[in-house]
């Protein structure tokens, strides 16, 4: 049959007809044209032989490719029959061939509701990683399985490729699908999700050419913004809600700083204390640094004056820069992301943050703890067949930028739970680099936009991010740096949790306005929104910075109250010593004026009496004498009962 084997001309012209025919999206004639390929290098020498190409119908088509799978591709006698685990065809799976076109069908096609995203490219000369004139097969379709949206995932790319039309454009099809979505809007770019778009012929001819039924629509949206700064419903949260472990990445604490916020939340919960704001814990730690508050944390390892001023500080700066508005009352209910209109179709919450963009450590972590709340509030729902709700994380690297351990652990664990309650997080950033590698095991779906290269940082950057996809027959490193704006290499979980083919695509318009909303248009919203009569007004309730004044004031009243008493004791007691002083003083006059009289006494005794001779005459006592005597005994006697209180009364 040797001599009936086509040669290798005829092969390469097979090979031509078919790769014209998947250029021309004819999927008929490509499936013959691939037949007839595979037919002829299963003819070829060390194969056995098979019908004519053009005899086979087009329905045998895939078991003859099965058959070519594990056929040489290569034209040289010499060359022995190809072995099942070597690689097949590049022809089968070449990115502009049928072949791969069919898988990429396939795999995208779910039973259940459907993300549309955009269409396959497909390069006109069918050369790897679609380099020359791509156009778009309408007929492959790509998107997200909306059971598999709680899988979370990444968009990313660079600057200007295309990333926030991708989120806008995402955000509409879940909210036409019920499901509430959630989205930062960091520039103010995503406000024109409440306006029906422009027609344009261009957005007319691009649409039509993905096979997108495109018409101006706007999307049931409501604004928020954080603390009321901005045009949106004010979300706030009080402090003890939001926690040390966010609050210390605001601060910008070290782990030591981070510890020690941590003991003060903790002896604040034990004495009910509400830590509603910024001024509640500034009289929180001012107490526990005074001599009063000093002894209260003694046995649970205490607080240093070094660390309470470094706190203190960074939160006088975080009241500089008006984020003390972010905390307070009424707090902020995150169930109410989870609505939808009265059509049907599920609520846009848009969070204005353009006001705060120079703030983004605030501004990503409040977005952490909105999704942690969810968390905390949702219940178990396993696996949906829709998301509950979509939850967006714009600019995600701000959020891991100088994040503690314990803090990154916090939004590993958060990523990795609220899966089963129902709610899909993607980050949307410049690079994957930006997410740590612990969040981006946790992501499933990737839509990836043009990288850059131009540092040898970048082109590491780049071969790592083309690793992580899996393996195609597409030269990724080539591709991703080539992509148009508004093109994504697509990789996503089926309905079965399998990865999905690589699809590079061009990504769908968005239906609503890409321009920001006018400013009319996003006031009416706020005034009409039900929720602006809940939060729209500030709250002050009684809190810590109340209660510990009362119990500082108590404290100082008692203590007055002691040193009073104790000056009293004082002065009784320097009272009583002087008294003592005088009665001593008295007592000893006493003495001496005792012993005066009886030496006067003696004195006169013994004068008036001398004899002759020196002999002494015993004469009768003076009866004056005796009376000034017993006067000054009595007198002395009578005196010193009194000073030492031994009268009889």
């Amino acid at each position: 049959m040797a001599d009936d084997a086509p040669g290798p001309d005829d092969i390469a012209a097979l090979r031509a007809a078919a790769a014209q025919a998947a250029a021309e999206a004819a999927e008929a004639k490509a499936a013959a044209a691939q037949a007839a390929l595979d037919a002829a290098i299963a003819r070829s020498p060390g194969a056995p032989p098979a019908a004519p190409a053009t005899d086979a119908p087009a329905s045998d088509a895939p078991g003859e490719a099965e058959d070519a799978a594990d056929a040489p591709s290569s034209g040289r006698e010499s060359e022995p029959p190809a072995k099942a685990t070597e690689k097949p065809d590049p022809a089968a799976t070449h990115p502009g061939s049928g072949g791969y076109r069919d898988q990429v069908r396939t795999a995208y096609a779910y039973q259940g509701g459907t993300l549309p995203l955009g269409a396959l490219l497909v390069a006109a000369d069918g050369s790897d990683g679609g380099q020359a004139d791509p156009a778009p097969d309408a007929s492959v379709q790509v998107g997200f399985a909306l059971s598999m949206l709680n899988r979370h995932g990444l968009v990313a790319g660079a600057t200007g490729t295309g990333k926030t039309k991708t989120l806008q454009g995402m955000a509409e099809g879940l909210s036409a699908a019920g499901v509430p979505v959630f989205l930062a809007d960091v520039k103010g770019d995503l406000s024109g999700l409440a306006v029906a778009g422009k027609d344009d012929p261009k957005v007319a001819e691009r649409a039509a050419s993905i096979g997108q039924d495109w018409a101006p629509t706007s999307f049931p949206t409501e604004l928020y913004a954080l603390g009321g700064l901005g045009t949106g419903v004010p979300v706030r949260t009080t402090v003890t809600d939001f926690g040390p472990l966010l609050l210390s990445k605001v601060l910008g604490l070290n782990d030591t700083q981070e510890s020690s916020l941590g003991l003060i939340f903790h002896w604040a919960d034990t004495q009910g204390l509400a830590l509603l704001d910024l001024k509640d814990l500034q009289s929180t730690i001012a107490y526990l640094t005074s001599d009063d508050g000093k002894a209260e944390l003694k046995g649970i390892g205490g607080l240093s004056a070094a660390t309470a001023g470094v706190i203190l500080r960074e939160i006088v700066g975080l009241q500089a820069q008006g984020a003390d508005v972010f905390f307070g009352e009424p707090a902020f209910d995150t169930a109410a992301l989870l609505r939808t209109a009265p059509d049907g179709r599920g609520m846009v919450s848009c969070l204005e943050l353009p006001t705060v963009q120079d703030r983004p450590a605030l501004f990503s972590t409040f977005l952490m703890w909105l999704l942690a709340d969810l968390y905390h509030d949702l219940p178990e729902v396993g696996d949906p067949d829709k998301p509950k709700l979509v939850f967006f994380f714009d600019e995600a690297h701000l959020l891991f930028n100088g994040a503690s351990k314990a803090f990154l652990e916090q939004v590993v664990q958060t990523v990795r739970l609220v899966r089963s309650k129902g709610v899909g997080v993607f980050f949307i950033t410049q690079s994957p680099k930006d997410v740590p590698a612990d969040v981006l095991a946790q992501l499933g779906n990737r839509v990836q936009h043009a990288l850059r290269a131009f540092t040898p940082d970048d082109a590491t950057a780049l071969r790592a991010a083309v690793r992580t996809f899996p393996t195609s027959p597409y030269e990724l490193e080539q591709l991703l740096q080539s992509l148009g704006t508004g093109e994504a290499v697509v990789t996503v979980l089926t309905e079965k949790g399998a990865p999905a083919p690589v699809a590079w695509t061009r990504v769908r318009a968005p239906q609503s306005s890409m321009d920001p909303a006018p400013e009319a248009a996003l006031a009416g919203i706020v005034a009409a929104s039900p929720l602006q009569a809940q939060y729209g007004t500030a709250v002050d309730n009684e809190s810590a910075y109340e209660l510990l004044a009362q119990r500082v004031e108590a404290q100082q009243a008692a203590a007055d109250q002691a040193a009073a008493a104790e000056a009293a004791a004082k002065e009784r007691a320097a009272a009583d010593k002087e008294a003592e002083k005088a009665a001593k003083k008295q007592a000893d006059d006493l003495a001496k004026m005792q012993a005066k009289l009886e030496r006067d006494a003696a004195k006169a005794r013994t004068g008036s009496s001398s004899g002759s001779g020196g002999t002494r005459r015993s004469t009768p006592q003076n009866p004056l004498d005796k009376l000034l005597g017993s006067m000054a005994t009595t007198l002395g006697r009578e005196i010193t009962r009194s000073v030492f209180g031994t009268r009889r009364r």
